[in-house]
């Protein structure tokens, strides 16, 4: 599994023959990318409707679309999706998108969508990625991956996320003031038990600006199983 971060918590998953594109946000100073320099992903993962997270998903108009019912029809109407392209499941559930299995999970945040009158996207979610079915990944060899969306750190990745989907590897929300911060989310890498921390929504705009020192410090002191891998943009990290 190949995990390239194009900055914010925008990330490109490559399970075996299958492409996967969460969150699509190339306004952000982590990359020199745009999405016309992209290879087109067969799927578009949305963990929840604020514009910093699925601003760019009309430039992948082939892909097809994954997130909660209620994004995913926003999405078709926003951006002109068929409704054919789009694969609305929710919390609890496990989609098989070409080689790759996802589970969604929710995340603890918000998700009102910035349109002419108020509507709701759902749940804010995260997505576990593996490359075999959720009830075999304790009996099986496997590579996985949580995209933890934007969360708070909550009890759910201590006892659920970590001990039954096992993830090998965790991106995780560390800039503070909407997510968690470097002690939360190493706190996170902890109690899911994952191999590897990567941190992902820092730097984006000021709020949020932090050193990436700190994230690294955090996990040493409160995740001392867990390697702290922190990525250049458009950089790549084989799992």
């Amino acid at each position: 599994m190949k995990l390239t971060w194009h900055g914010h918590s925008t990330w490109r998953v490559d399970v075996e023959e299958t492409s996967l594109l969460i969150d699509p946000f190339f306004d952000n100073p982590k990359t020199e990318l745009t999405p016309d320099d992209i290879d087109d992903p067969e799927y578009v993962l949305l963990t929840h409707g604020h514009a910093d997270h699925i601003a760019d998903t009309g430039a992948f108009p082939d892909a097809t679309v994954a997130g909660t019912p209620e994004l995913v029809n926003f999405v078709a109407d926003e951006f002109g999706f068929d409704d054919d392209a789009t694969v609305g499941f929710n919390i609890g559930g496990t989609v098989t998108l070409g080689d790759a299995f996802v589970t969604m999970l929710r995340s603890d945040h918000t998700n009102g969508l910035m349109t002419d009158y108020e509507r709701s996207g759902g749940m804010p979610t995260g997505f576990v990625i593996s490359d075999t079915a959720p009830a075999d990944v304790l009996d099986e060899p496997s590579t996985t991956f949580y995209h933890a969306g934007d969360t708070a750190l909550m009890s759910e990745m201590k006892d659920v996320i970590g001990p039954y989907l096992a993830p090998d590897a965790a991106a995780l929300p560390c800039g503070d003031h909407f997510t968690m911060g470097p002690r939360q989310a190493a706190i996170a890498a902890d109690w899911l038990g994952v191999e590897y921390a990567l941190p992902m929504h820092y730097d984006s705009f000021p709020p949020i600006e932090i050193d990436t020192a700190e994230f690294e410090a955090a996990v040493e002191a409160h995740a001392p199983d867990a390697e702290p891998v922190v990525l250049d943009g458009d950089k790549s990290f084989e799992l």
